[in-house]
């Protein structure tokens, strides 16, 4: 059974961009078992657990079956995130594809503990939403032949926020503009690197001028810039 299971994985990783059949989720959000889907992914006790640690937090979500997807990229223990909670009330986000559970659940800590908490501390106001530029994409990381960590759902890139006065703060036009923005992105930025393996910024390259890169990795240095 083992044998036949690694095949069957082998078979997936090495057959193009086609995605194979996935889960039925019943109405608690947890994927189970469904027609041509690979038996056990996504029930392992660690993975149930991370879904059950994100609800408990307050976050609104939905889990996804595993995909493979060719070309060395998938989407495995990912969930689709509405809404995250801050102290008070409920945080929206945008532009948000699949992220695997632990980053999620790393993202919507940072959101409530580091970001909420910043922009009442500098601006006097809670945070609104968090603006993102996207989560999962099968992609390499620009100017190298290595896969992206958005290739297995792994990383979000965030391109601003905003407060519930309804002021707006990009990291394109922050990171550099006036005293009390370059603050808050700095003191978000600072936060970030408490909880993700790999955070980078304007301050990296150029590539990522407009915004912070979010990052989990399995193997590697933290790397904060």
């Amino acid at each position: 059974m083992k044998k036949a299971l690694m095949l069957l994985l082998t078979t997936a990783a090495l057959g193009g961009c086609s995605v194979l059949p996935g889960s039925r989720e019943d109405r608690s959000g947890t994927p189970t078992s469904g027609e041509g889907a690979l038996p056990g992914l996504s029930q392992r006790p660690e993975a149930n657990q991370c879904l059950n640690d994100l609800g408990r937090a307050g976050v609104r979500f939905d889990a996804l079956p595993d995909r493979y997807l060719g070309q060395g990229c998938s989407n495995l223990n990912t969930v689709q995130m509405h809404a995250l909670a801050s102290d008070t009330g409920r945080l929206e986000v945008t532009n948000l594809g699949p992220v695997t559970c632990p980053v999620s659940a790393a993202f919507a800590a940072w959101a409530r503990y580091g970001v909420d908490r910043a922009a009442q501390q500098v601006f006097g106001a809670r945070l609104a939403s968090i603006q993102t530029m996207g989560s999962f994409a099968c992609r390499n990381v620009a100017g190298s032949g290595r896969r992206s960590a958005h290739a297995s759902a792994d990383a979000i890139d965030v391109g601003g926020f905003v407060l519930a006065d309804g002021r707006r703060i990009s990291v394109a036009d922050g990171w550099n503009g006036d005293s009390r923005e370059r603050e808050f992105l700095r003191i978000v930025q600072r936060s970030a690197c408490r909880r993700f393996d790999v955070v980078l910024g304007p301050d990296y390259n150029a590539a990522h001028r407009d915004h912070l890169h979010l990052e989990a990795v399995i193997e590697g240095e933290s790397y904060c810039r």
